[in-house]
């Protein structure tokens, strides 16, 4: 009899699971806000042959020994950093994630953030809920404009490409530090390539969009930190570990620079609790990806990934 069991640690939109219930597949959810513990998920999905998770949940070693049915993991996530994905590769499961779908929802987060940081948004939004706006002054909130900044893009893949092409239209000037030269980057927004240190000198706003991976953790350390221009904003949208936190948290004490923005953190979802006393910082709960248009055209992405590998065929996007 074939195994048509599939488990999901999390509750994802309807559209990708109908996608699965129409196929007959007997669907097991862990339907609950807090993360799946690993004994809870090992209990649950120890006869499942497709495991549908988030980028939250730890797929390591002891897990993937304890799911011996298991032909498929698929990541509803861009990332893949979660699961050990060459030890998956040796045991004959395949590894899938959600590229693509969700570029243009994370670049817009992205601009956003960078806009919050820029016009001092958040700043102003307190001063008017707690009552103490007393009228226009010359030099209330000062922030500045994006026209004619150097925009510092680290990772100049697909969402990193989206959040350039945005800014070129508000005037930037984009540089960026890559691993591979992006052709079209470089002839439709004449975008340059930069060596790492002369970006984060350079640069006006430095945004990271960069996958986490033994290269770039912690890449931007503290030697890298300190190159930045003291009216400079960092935005991190990539991973919480490819930063050091620590020291940028330092810096932006004693106002070293701008402003930074944060959709993701080292210890997620913990938080730096010295973050949340500074106000020279946008901090948002990893929503990078959380529009309604993205999380649905992921769903659905998981979902076509699982039946395929579970027809026999070659998923989509597999990264193992």
């Amino acid at each position: 009899m074939v195994n048509n069991k599939i488990f999901i640690t999390s509750d994802i939109p309807e559209i990708g699971i109908n996608l699965l219930k129409n196929k007959g597949y007997k669907i097991q959810i862990h339907n609950s806000t807090n993360s799946i513990t690993k004994e809870k998920l090992v209990k649950s999905a120890k006869d499942s042959a497709a495991l549908i998770t988030l980028l939250s949940d730890k797929i390591d070693k002891e897990i993937i020994d304890k799911l011996p049915n298991l032909k498929i993991i698929a990541n509803y996530a861009a990332g893949f950093n979660n699961i050990d994905i060459k030890y998956a590769k040796e045991k004959g499961i395949i590894v899938t994630n959600t590229p693509d779908v969700l570029t243009d929802s994370t670049a817009d987060l992205t601009v956003s953030l960078i806009l919050a940081c820029a016009r001092r948004i958040l700043e102003g939004v307190e001063l008017v809920n707690k009552n103490k706006f007393k009228g226009w002054q010359p030099k209330l909130l000062l922030g500045f404009e994006l026209r004619d900044k150097i925009v510092g893009i680290i990772g100049m893949g697909r969402i990193g490409f989206a959040v350039a092409y945005r800014l070129k239209s508000f005037g930037c000037k984009i540089i960026y530090y890559s691993k591979s030269i992006n052709r079209i980057a470089e002839k439709s927004i004449n975008a340059k390539r930069v060596s790492l240190n002369e970006l984060m000198k350079k640069s006006d706003i430095i945004s990271l969009h960069i996958p986490l991976n033994e290269k770039t953790k912690n890449l931007i350390n503290k030697e890298k930190l300190e190159l930045m221009k003291k009216e400079a904003i960092l935005i991190n949208t990539a991973r919480g570990e490819v930063l050091d936190e620590n020291h940028l948290i330092q810096m932006l004490k004693v106002n070293r620079i701008f402003a930074a923005g944060f959709d993701v953190y080292h210890n997620e979802p913990k938080i730096n609790q010295e973050l949340l006393k500074l106000n020279n910082v946008v901090l948002l709960p990893h929503i990078g990806s959380a529009t309604i248009e993205a999380r649905n055209r992921m769903s659905i992405l998981v979902a076509k990934n699982v039946i395929a590998v579970l027809s026999g065929k070659k998923p989509l996007t597999q990264v193992n």
